[in-house]
Order: structure tokens, then sequence, then C-alpha cells
């Protein structure tokens, strides 16, 4: 069956789309330490360096 692994993929990545919201909405809110969404993120994503600047949580 073709595109199986695409597909997979896909979910990964809104998985992470949805959890990474999720991170930046509770260090917005105060409800989280701004250094430990920073921590997950970097464990999180490749792309966190990019994310932690543009949010501000650096």
């Amino acid at each position: 069956m073709p595109g199986t692994e695409r597909r997979r993929e896909i979910a990964r990545l809104r998985a992470r789309r949805k959890k990474t919201a999720k991170l930046l909405n509770r260090a917005k809110e105060g409800t989280m330490d701004k250094a430990e969404v920073a921590r997950k993120l970097r464990r999180m994503t490749p792309g966190a360096e990019d994310i932690i600047k543009r949010e501000g949580l650096a």
C-alpha cells in the first residue's frame, strides 16, 4: 500500500504542531516556566531554535 509512511509522517507533524501550540500557550499564560517550555521544544522538534527565538522564550 503506497503512501503509508507519508501518512504517518503527516500525522506526526500534526501532532507536533498541536503539542507545540499547547506548550506555547502555557508559556504565554504563565502556567509553565519558559525555560521548561524551551527544553521540551528542543527535545520535541528539529526547528525548535527558530520557534524559541520567534516566541521570545530564550
